[in-house]
């Protein structure tokens, strides 16, 4: 890997044994540009319609921030309402990769998740996270609002988990809060604690009937068919706060902060 390509961020997918781990990596708190947006759509895509892959693992690398969701330096770089519809749609396009996907997704959660990030920790089939994994939608803070990742987060948590997320939009969760309102299925004291538990359950996974998983999937996410028109919807909605003199100046304060 060289230096450039560290600093740009990566996805990558490997495959053993049934199982295909996606990896994604941005040296800002692993927060997503559209460039890994996209590619994370494509290999989540690429290992749905893969045959030998019975099982998907989705994990960001380090250790500290599972994901801290859009990338600020592309939120400022939006200069009209096309790019932002552009810019949101790569979160539309990967919770619908996620959802439309025929096998079940199994989330690494091993730090903090923000805004986006507890998008996709809610888009998962099943996520497994550690403590200190705690979680916030920071949208409202900085002029926009959860609107892409609300159906998925709504969807795992409840209305009123996520409402209580949506509008106190700066204040953190923690972990144990976030598995008690269902977002994790499973709470760890340690990263090798989370590690065995993961692998216990891929290991059964890769040994269960393929088309019965396909088949419960289905039916867990029932009723979200409506989801490709409606996460463009929010896309846009999003796209177009975001260009607006409050977001513009928030955006610039929490990077002075960080």
């Amino acid at each position: 890997m060289t230096s450039d390509f560290k600093e740009e961020g990566y996805v990558k997918a490997e495959k053993h044994s049934g199982v295909t781990t996606v990896e994604f990596f941005h040296p800002q708190g692993n927060s997503l540009p559209a460039r890994l947006l996209e590619e994370l759509a494509a290999h989540i895509h690429g290992a749905g319609n893969d045959e030998e892959t019975r099982v998907i693992i989705l994990r960001s690398a380090g250790s500290t921030a599972f994901c801290g969701g859009a990338s600020f330096d592309e939120l400022l770089a939006i200069t009209d309402e096309q790019q932002g519809l552009h810019f949101f749609s790569g979160f539309a396009h990967l919770i619908n990769a996620m959802r439309k996907c025929p096998k079940f997704i199994v989330a690494r959660i091993q730090g903090k998740c923000v805004g986006g990030g507890v998008g996709l920790a809610a888009a998962a089939d099943y996520a497994i996270a550690v403590e200190g994994a705690d979680i916030k939608l920071s949208e409202l803070s900085i002029g926009i609002g959860p609107f892409v990742v609300g159906p998925a987060v709504e969807r795992k948590m409840g209305t009123a988990a996520f409402s209580s997320l949506a509008i106190d939009a700066s204040m953190w969760r923690n972990a144990d809060w976030a598995r008690k309102k269902g977002l994790y299925a499973e709470l760890h004291a340690t990263a090798e604690y989370m590690d065995e538990s993961i692998y216990r359950l891929v290991n059964t996974l890769v040994h269960s009937h393929p088309q019965a998983m396909a088949e419960i999937k289905n039916m867990l996410w029932i009723g979200t068919g409506h989801w490709d028109h409606l996460l463009l919807e929010r896309a846009a909605i999003s796209g177009r706060l975001i260009l607006s003199d409050f977001a513009r100046h928030a955006i610039h304060s929490f990077r002075k902060k960080s």
